[in-house]
């Protein structure tokens, strides 16, 4: 039996056409009012739209799957109906963040945001600002599931000595309780952790004062993985350098010191944004409903709020 699908309205009419050679769909609208029973269904696809999804999702009958294009699904998990199992997008966003990952690395290590000030201010400047090489250096990745070793991949040939940490600890990967004890020794920390309860807040003052000065904290995740207050104190007074594609609160507000804090790179969220990642996304939904129509489950189920 085909599957019954439901996606936005937004979708592309190519990936439209491949997903109707292998189910039945149905188009819910990604804006304006939502009234009455959308019907039954087997998946729900988000889109780039999760909050629309989940005022869709109680409307469709017998919904069994929700597929979101994210890799965090911090702003989802709790708020689906009872027995609607969601399908998070890991795989697809791991080149690209990766990338990013190692773009703010060597960008921050080399002190790049002080040459393009220089540039724009039209000053040769040389004083001050010799950077580090990463032969050596010992980078602490705090959270090393598909993005983690991505990374991992794309840094080891820099020569860098890699620390795993994760919540769940396994030969080679360190528990988070150990965090504390590593962090003295870390050159660049990396977190790539989700957001979940158990990580809210986890890298905390305490945490911040444990790293050696000069360090590097990289945050890729999600802003509040990370005491603000904290970080920023340690930013303005010259103790560590933080390269962040997320923040807390995101958007930082205006007029907020990180904003040309000296050891400060800030990106707006962007480290997942390729020209590919639709094409990847897709990809993803187009192997689910396959899945579905040969009568497998899908993959990426999450668990445990990951």
């Amino acid at each position: 039996m085909r599957p019954i699908v439901w996606i936005p309205d937004e979708t592309p009419a190519a990936e439209h056409d491949r997903l109707a050679s292998l189910a039945e769909l149905h188009v819910y609208p990604a804006e304006g009012p939502l009234s009455g029973s959308f019907g039954p269904g087997d998946l729900l696809v988000a889109g780039n739209h999760p909050k629309r999804a989940l005022e869709v999702a109680p409307r469709i009958e017998g919904l069994r799957f929700f597929q979101t294009f994210s890799a965090g699904v911090d702003r989802i998990v709790g708020r689906l109906p009872e027995g609607v199992a969601l399908c998070d997008a890991a795989g697809v966003h791991d080149v690209a963040v990766a990338e990013w990952v190692v773009m703010a690395i060597l960008a921050a290590r080399r002190r790049l945001p002080e040459h393009i000030d220089g540039q724009r201010s039209g000053t040769w400047r040389r004083d001050h600002l010799t950077g580090d090489d990463l032969q050596d250096a010992t980078v602490v990745l705090v959270g090393v599931g598909a993005i983690g070793q991505a990374v991992e991949a794309r840094l080891t040939p820099f020569g860098v000595r890699i620390v795993r940490v994760a919540r769940r600890p396994r030969d080679g990967v360190h528990p988070i309780a150990e965090l504390p004890a590593l962090l003295p020794e870390a050159d660049v920390v990396v977190t790539l952790l989700p957001l979940t309860p158990e990580t809210d807040g986890l890298i905390d003052a305490a945490a911040i004062r444990a790293m050696k000065p000069g360090a590097l904290l990289v945050n890729a995740s999600r802003g509040r993985i990370v005491d603000a207050r904290a970080l920023t104190a340690a930013v303005l007074e010259g103790r560590i350098r933080v390269a962040l594609d997320v923040t807390d609160p995101e958007p930082l507000p205006d007029g907020d010191p990180l904003w040309s804090a000296r050891g400060a790179l800030i990106t707006p969220h962007v480290a997942s944004d390729v020209r590919r990642e639709g094409e990847r996304t897709w990809r993803l939904v187009h192997e689910q409903v396959a899945r579905l129509a040969r009568g497998e489950p899908p993959i990426n189920i999450v668990v445990d709020g990951y």
